[in-house]
């Protein structure tokens, strides 16, 4: 019967690792299947990733496409639905959007978009708002900025 205890893999599946520089008996000794010379048989011989023998590599070859823009700035998306958590009346700045966990504290730049509803007063002051988002939270009562 098989059972956990007795299993084993198929014969032939699995083949023993090759030694090599274990001397001339063994078949692979001396050079230890390297070849003579060159600088594929000495210690340390390595390639950087994408190097292909001298040819131009692929990655040089290709064309360049598109621009892009060093001074880009990358803005954390806030709803205006996620603002629901906080209590009437409060601040809502980039603080007390980490504590909320709304927020990583890695992001830098914040934005509030003007998806969904909001119901409760607040103090708003972000990095960036837009126009409809400014005009629901202060339709609710709260303010923007400050």
């Amino acid at each position: 019967m098989l059972t956990l205890g007795n299993l084993s893999p198929n014969k032939g599946a699995n083949r023993e690792r090759k030694r090599v520089g274990r001397g001339q008996g063994s078949g692979r000794g001396k050079t230890a299947t390297r070849g003579h010379k060159g600088s594929k048989s000495r210690s340390g011989y390595g390639t950087r990733p994408g190097f292909e023998g001298g040819q131009m590599p692929l990655q040089r070859r290709l064309p360049k496409r598109g621009f892009h823009n060093i001074f880009r700035k990358e803005y954390t998306i806030i709803q205006v639905s996620d603002l629901e958590v906080f209590e009437p009346g409060s601040r809502v700045d980039r603080e007390a959007l980490i504590q909320t966990g709304l927020i990583d504290k890695r992001t830098t730049l914040v934005k509030v978009l003007a998806n969904g509803e909001l119901s409760k007063s607040l103090t708003v002051a972000v990095d960036k708002i837009s126009q409809g988002a400014r005009t629901k939270i202060e339709a609710a009562g709260g303010t923007v900025g400050g």
